[in-house]
């Protein structure tokens, strides 16, 4: 098994969140008494963690909770662009709470990505999910970033309008995209995860709306087998505000063992159910009861149909090869090692 030296990691700022989401683990408590635990991204752990690895070259901060909660995140944002290193919210922000000079450092800073997810056009039809949320304060700050970039003269943060698709929103799916036009933000549905919350009524539709072939994840699975996910624990690993390893941004459920913080990147990252999980995902060895993917439908899924991660999915992951482009030579040489498997 090879040793995995990623250019590019996840790293949880806060599992906090403002919103009772009504699907969410982080609103219905799950998450601060999982592996993940309610905490915060500590300044100085970053640093010591950029420090000790020049090799990463980018970090996305968000995961369960939400980034702009973090107390330090203007000293974070501000360290990472020192140390050259990129910086995304990808995975999600609810822009909800946020003060003027976090979204100032958002720019200033040269976050790259930012997925906003706001299910709405309206506050009537937002707030049936993004429960204790504010519309008009989300477009807001999203009108201030905007308004930081021009003072900036900058491109970035490029704004993502993520849109879960329910029964309840699927009607306001052209106004959201009108909304975007506006706002300079791009349109990105996202399938529901709970078959049980306002499931899609009109499903032509929808797909029609959104350019989707799929208004379910089991159909979208049926449809691609991704595994994107998975993908994680090769290319961008996650790691939880504390420094336990994860491996991927759905774990909650336990730890791979190791601290990124306390052992080591490269020693956490490369630990004994790790990377018996790599290669587990890969079809190559029996499963574990004590490896935290056992605990995943989609392993559940992978397991039942023998649909099995190849190498040739880790070395050609189009999101790396097109980001390997901005990143220079020496690393592109330690990112070929990092996904060399088997």
């Amino acid at each position: 098994m090879s040793t995995i030296k990623p250019v590019k990691i996840r790293l949880e700022a806060s599992s906090a969140c403002q919103l009772r989401c009504p699907s969410c683990p982080t609103a219905q408590g799950i998450i601060a008494k999982s592996a993940v635990g309610a905490g915060m991204l500590k300044f100085e752990d970053f640093k010591a963690l950029l420090d000790q690895n020049p090799i990463v070259r980018e970090v996305g901060l968000s995961n369960w909770g939400e980034v702009l909660l973090n107390p330090q995140l203007v000293q974070i944002l501000a360290y990472a662009h020192e140390k050259g290193v990129k910086v995304n919210l990808t995975n999600g922000v609810n822009l909800n709470t946020a003060s003027d000079e976090a979204l100032e450092a958002l720019v200033k800073y040269g976050v790259e990505e930012i997925t906003v997810s706001i299910d709405g056009a309206s506050q009537g039809t937002y707030e049936q999910y993004r429960v204790r949320g504010h519309f008009d304060t989300v477009i807001g700050n999203v009108r201030k970033i905007n308004a930081y970039k021009h003072q900036y003269g900058r491109a970035q943060p490029r704004l993502y309008w993520q849109f879960v698709i329910f029964g309840h929103n699927e009607h306001e799916i052209n106004a959201v995209k009108a909304l975007c036009q506006e706002l300079d933000m791009a349109f990105r549905p996202k399938l529901n995860w709970d078959p049980d919350f306002s499931p899609v009524q009109n499903k032509q539709q929808v797909m029609l709306d959104a350019g989707l072939s799929a208004t379910t994840r089991q159909d979208d699975w049926e449809q691609t087998h991704k595994f994107q996910q998975c993908l994680q624990l090769w290319n961008d690993p996650q790691i939880n505000w504390d420094g336990k390893v994860l491996g991927c941004c759905v774990n909650y459920w336990q730890d791979f063992g190791g601290n990124a913080f306390s052992d080591g990147l490269e020693t956490a990252l490369n630990g004994d159910k790790i990377s018996y999980a790599r290669e587990m995902l890969m079809g190559k060895v029996p499963e574990r009861a004590d490896i935290p993917c056992t605990n995943c439908s989609k392993y559940r899924r992978m397991a039942e149909e023998q649909v099995w991660i190849r190498q040739s999915d880790v070395l050609m992951d189009k999101r790396w090869m097109i980001r390997l482009r901005r990143v220079p030579l020496a690393y592109r040489a330690a990112r070929f090692v990092v996904n060399t498997v088997g």
